[in-house]
């Protein structure tokens, strides 16, 4: 088997456990991720910050862009360009986004573009990832191509019970740093202010 059809089975496996999560479980842990993350020193130390805008499988990340936004955080958000490109956008008001590239909330495209040189904090999702950061993603590659340019502080939002320690990698994966789930954070495979 191909490492691309072991991304692919994963994706089906994680599919299959993401959809018998209970809604108490996912908002339960949804809350923990996004107070522990709130809680971390590098956010909060962050004056600017990309995050993604969670859909409806997704770790909820509204509370962490409203705290964001009234931190006076500069914060940015993707914005999808094309098939597995995106850019980051500037929002200054979750009002500012819209059903977008499949139905996902993004800024208009005129929204104040920023480099990610500039962001000192980034809050990425994934389908699954191990505790080491080795992610595996939806399958786009957008995330993949943001990593390969991004050199600031990283964390990876996953759910507890989607973590699979075994991760198909290609060369172009990158990991992450920190992996935060409802149990803390962890940092390069160690429980770290848990």
């Amino acid at each position: 088997m191909t490492k691309q059809e072991e991304k692919q089975q994963l994706r089906r496996i994680i599919r299959g456990l993401e959809s018998q999560l209970s809604d108490q479980y996912r908002l339960k842990a949804d809350r923990s991720i996004a107070a522990h993350l709130l809680a971390m020193p590098e956010y909060q130390a962050a004056e600017s910050v990309f995050c993604f805008v969670s859909t409806a499988r997704e770790i909820d990340t509204r509370p962490i862009l409203e705290d964001a936004l009234s931190a006076g955080k500069k914060l940015a958000v993707p914005l999808c360009t094309g098939d597995g490109m995106m850019e980051l956008r500037c929002i200054t008001s979750l009002a500012q986004l819209s059903p977008g590239f499949h139905g996902i909330l993004e800024p208009v495209p005129d929204s104040p573009s920023v480099s990610p040189d500039t962001v000192d904090f980034a809050i990425l999702p994934c389908l699954t990832c191990n505790h080491l950061g080795q992610r595996l993603g939806r399958g786009g590659g957008y995330y993949d191509r943001f990593l390969a340019h991004y050199r600031g502080g990283t964390v990876l939002l996953c759910r507890e019970l989607l973590i699979r320690e075994e991760i198909p990698l290609e060369s172009h994966d990158h990991p992450v740093p920190w992996v935060l789930t409802e149990k803390g954070l962890y940092e390069d495979g160690t429980p770290a202010r848990l």
